[in-house]
């Protein structure tokens, strides 16, 4: 497949099954398919050519369907937003996003009562992993009640993972930013740190896994960072203005390794 459009090789293989392709040529044509109307309308010419039992399937079940897409065209706008919603985050996120909103406000109220931890601020020391945690939860096979249709669907690659990365931080950097005007703490302190920890985590996970690059990093953080911090009470250097530069460069490197491996969201393995 070229850079516009398909092979007939490639389209007449898919009319007949897909059996005599690769699976990442099958891959390919799938997402190729959802933006490219003139290779649809190719396909749709061969299937109808050379598998006249297709067309005629086809045909059935879009006879079948289209009562019901024109009941789903008139839904009333409540149910409209929620379908909307459900290509950015499933259900599954829901519970997990409150916990996190829950943790920062814990965080928050502790820093606003007096921890006994020094100079050390609660909220400051979990920002940066609290996103990670809802990303783990976005991204989970356990935890996603509809993974099969997830991974199975062209679009199930980068596109998807940075759309529900982006509902995690819409939902978790407006708390913090409320805990961080409360208590004092400059937004580059711990908005840094929090983006150059889920960008890493994505970087990650399109080796490992993105659940299993979250918590990886999770326990990382915890044990390098919040034991030693609070086992001294004193902020660690990571977390302080002399440490942005670092964070701004982890940053840098993790968006570069996405954009380099973007192809590697689209294999079940980043499901992991």
């Amino acid at each position: 497949m070229n850079a516009e459009h398909a092979s007939m090789r490639i389209i007449e293989g898919y009319a007949r099954g897909g059996a005599d392709l690769a699976a990442d040529e099958v891959w390919a044509l799938e997402a190729h398919l959802e933006t490219c109307r003139a290779c649809r309308d190719r396909l749709s010419a061969a299937v109808g050519a050379g598998v006249p039992a297709v067309a005629s399937l086809v045909d059935t079940v879009w006879s079948g369907l289209e009562p019901r897409l024109a009941v789903t065209a008139t839904m009333p706008r409540g149910r409209r937003w929620s379908a909307r919603l459900s290509r950015w985050m499933t259900p599954a996120m829901v519970p997990w996003l409150a916990m996190v909103v829950g943790v920062t406000s814990l965080a928050l109220l502790l820093d606003m009562a007096g921890t006994g931890f020094g100079e050390v601020s609660l909220l400051l020391l979990f920002a940066p992993v609290l996103p990670v945690l809802g990303v783990a939860a976005s991204w989970s096979r356990g935890l996603d009640p509809a993974y099969e249709l997830t991974a199975s669907a062209p679009r199930a690659g980068l596109y998807l993972v940075l759309r529900r990365t982006a509902s995690v931080l819409a939902v978790v950097v407006p708390a913090l930013l409320v805990g961080g005007w409360v208590t004092g703490v400059m937004v580059a302190q711990w908005l840094l740190p929090c983006l150059a920890f889920t960008a890493t985590t994505l970087a990650l996970g399109g080796i490992v896994g993105v659940t299993r690059a979250a918590v990886a990093l999770a326990a990382v953080w915890a044990a390098v960072v919040v034991a030693p911090t609070l086992a001294t009470s004193r902020t660690a250097f990571t977390l302080r203005s002399g440490g942005l530069p670092a964070w701004g460069l982890i940053l840098a490197l993790g968006i570069g390794v996405v954009i380099v491996r973007r192809g590697a969201y689209s294999v079940p393995g980043a499901h992991r």
